[in-house]
């Protein structure tokens, strides 16, 4: 604290030494709190802020907040015919616990580029090597995401979760079973819908075909009009 104060009052300070040793030192070891406590008092004036453009009152979602903040270690890249994904580092090297489930409940976001992030970033996480044994231990946390994502009204988000839920499926396999049921209640309203009853149709046949014989009896009681491929 005090080095920092000396710094910014007294300009009359010569000796370079001094200086430097307040300049150089805290940082690269403690950035946040040398920072942090000072702008706090001040931020309800600060402009940044406040954006006029914004949505009033509507504060960032979850995954928007963690997205500025740099907590997702991927980034979409503008191309001139097709967006991708960039990633800081290998997918791989990645913890799934808890980007997984952060890049699941970014499946509910309407807004770019949240949307394609955590999209791609979600298939991407799951096609990495050894993804099964990282993706299991975290069911629990993700069928209520997923669950969420297919209850939303928005029908490019229900779109969206469908997808992610055949991709886990793909990678899990039968131990999806178990929590199957929770998520079959919003497809089989949504089986009503026209334009959605081929796309859930060809979802609830994949997920049979990765879950094994268990997954028939599942869906059939949620939705006894499924027809198994194996019949």
């Amino acid at each position: 604290g005090s080095n920092v104060l000396r710094m910014s009052s007294g300009i009359q300070i010569k000796p370079k030494t001094a200086v430097q040793k307040s300049k150089t030192s805290p940082l690269p070891c403690s950035p946040e709190p040398a920072i942090k406590p000072q702008p706090k008092p001040s931020d309800k004036l600060n402009p940044k802020t406040i954006d006029p453009f914004g949505a009033h009152s509507r504060p960032p979602s979850a995954f928007a907040a963690i997205y500025a903040k740099g907590g997702i270690p991927c980034r979409l890249v503008h191309g001139s015919v097709k967006h991708r994904l960039q990633w800081e580092c290998l997918p791989e090297t990645v913890p799934f616990d808890p980007l997984l489930v952060t890049l699941a409940e970014g499946l509910r976001e309407t807004k770019h580029p949240y949307t394609f992030v955590s999209k791609e970033g979600f298939k991407d996480l799951l096609m990495v090597e050894g993804a099964a044994e990282k993706a299991i231990p975290l069911l629990p946390r993700l069928v209520p995401v997923l669950k969420a994502a297919l209850a939303h009204s928005d029908d490019e988000v229900f779109g969206r979760g469908l997808d992610a839920l055949v991709q886990l499926s793909a990678v899990v396999g039968p131990s999806l079973n178990d929590h199957l049921k929770h998520l079959l209640t919003n497809l089989s309203r949504r089986l009503m819908d026209k334009k959605f009853r081929d796309k859930i149709t060809v979802a609830l046949q994949k997920l049979e075909q990765y879950g094994g014989k268990a997954t028939v009896a599942i869906i059939k009681s949620k939705i006894p009009t499924y027809c198994s491929i194996s019949s």
